[in-house]
């Protein structure tokens, strides 16, 4: 194991271009695509990728906040010795990648988006504290990005009356699917196998230690408060932010009791906001940290468009009807959920948003599996699970980790290439297993 991950590490970091040229390559790969297999004109390939572009701006945003928010949390001094505490219980390098893998694979579960920026904080802070080789520890923190918990938009649109496909194939209850023994029991099993995988390596014999400038998370320096003008003592008052952070925190309160408590992107972003304003001294503090964590979004705000152009492109050509039939052509009863499986996972690569995928391909997997005479709610796991598999090799989704660990998709892919392959397995196993009961 240990050899073939080497292996892999050292072609993706030889021949992996990075994050933004991948993004102009598939863009390109779709265009001519479009053009060859559903014989739409240059012209209307662009007019799709124009209509596509401006699609994910919300989204954009959101993840920009969400990385913003949570990273300058990350920068307050009691975070930091909650990390120290977390990183003081790892005696030793392997000690701290379980640590990892065990936090962000929970934090994950509960919701991607905190898991995404919880789980790359806690290695950035391993790497400072602990002589491990940090790529390694960065792709042991991502590793389960590809968990389907409670946030996991599939299953949770399914569940909810009125869903754009319930008159086809009604409400299907989160205890068959999201909650359902056998898929419980897959979760587990991918824990036990990620934590078992990174065990399998080995570090480099030279390994330099995390170094991240003192100054990268909240100073201690207090300024001379004589020689403060009035302006300075508001920006370097507790209580703007102090204001601020209580709104933000009676808001959440007042909306748990009103609607009960939801985990979406936007309560993340309200949480992470209020912490940090919480537990930051002064406005001058928040903006400070705010400045140094803003440069980690830029593979987002760069990067997010184009792949909303690439999915304006695959949805209106036809190219992602088009595949579904043709994997659907070839299926029997018993394979129909593995297809769907895979077939999830390659339009995931091109169109990377699991509610966006599901309205453009589930009807035409739903339609399948009714007239295969497949189990609607193994099928849709088993997209719900295709769509987050390959998102271990789309820097799409890796984007806000790189962003705060800094580094470059080549610099973890070369290990998450190895677990795709040993993920796949015993997802696509797990499908083969119950279709055949």
């Amino acid at each position: 194991m240990e050899a073939i991950t080497n292996f892999s590490v050292r072609v993706v970091q030889r021949y992996l271009p990075s994050a933004y040229v991948l993004a102009l390559i598939l863009t390109a790969v779709v265009f001519v695509l479009g053009m060859v297999t559903t014989g739409q004109s240059p012209l209307d390939m662009a007019g799709f990728w124009g209509d596509g572009f401006s699609t994910l701006f919300k989204f954009g945003m959101q993840m920009t906040l969400v990385l913003m928010t949570g990273y300058v949390l990350a920068m307050t001094p009691i975070m930091q010795k909650v990390f120290t505490g977390l990183t003081g219980l790892a005696g030793n390098w392997r000690q701290a990648l379980i640590i990892t893998i065990v936090t962000s694979f929970i934090c994950y579960y509960l919701n991607w988006g905190f898991g995404m920026v919880a789980g790359a904080i806690l290695a950035r802070e391993m790497g400072r504290r602990v002589t491990v080789h940090f790529p390694l520890i960065v792709a042991a923190a991502y590793g389960g990005e590809l968990v389907r918990g409670p946030s996991s938009s599939i299953p949770l649109v399914i569940a909810t009356p009125k869903h754009f496909m319930e008159e086809a194939i009604g409400i299907v209850p989160v205890t068959e699917t999201l909650y359902a023994p056998w898929n419980i029991i897959l979760t587990i099993v991918l824990l036990v196998l990620l934590i078992t995988f990174f065990m399998f390596q080995k570090q480099p014999e030279h390994i330099e230690q995390l170094k991240i400038a003192d100054d990268d998370v909240e100073g201690k320096a207090e300024l001379d408060r004589a020689s403060m003008t009035p302006s300075d003592r508001i920006e370097n008052s507790r209580l703007p932010t102090l204001f601020l952070g209580l709104l933000v925190m009676v808001y959440l309160l007042g909306q748990i009791i009103a609607k009960g408590f939801s985990l979406n992107l936007n309560t993340v972003i309200l949480i992470f906001l209020g912490l940090g304003l919480l537990l930051h001294k002064s406005p001058q503090t928040y903006q400070d940290a705010a400045t140094k964590a803003i440069g980690a979004a830029r593979g987002i705000i760069l990067q997010f468009p184009l792949y909303a152009g690439i999915a304006g492109m695959m949805t209106k050509s036809g190219l992602v009807s088009e595949f579904s039939e043709a994997m659907i052509a070839v299926a029997t009863p018993t394979s129909f959920p593995l297809l769907t499986f895979l077939s999830a996972g390659v339009v995931n690569f091109f169109i990377p948003s699991g509610g966006g995928q599901w309205a453009i391909q589930g009807p035409i997997m739903m339609e399948a599996a009714h007239a295969l005479g497949a189990d609607p709610a193994q099928t849709i796991m088993a997209f719900a699970w295709g769509d987050g598999w390959t998102n271990q090799i789309q820097p799409f989704w890796a984007l806000p980790l790189l962003g705060v660990a800094g580094l470059s998709a080549r610099d973890i892919m070369g290990y998450l290439l190895i677990w795709l392959l040993i993920s796949g397995v015993a997802i696509g196993g797990t499908f083969v297993i119950l279709s055949g009961m």
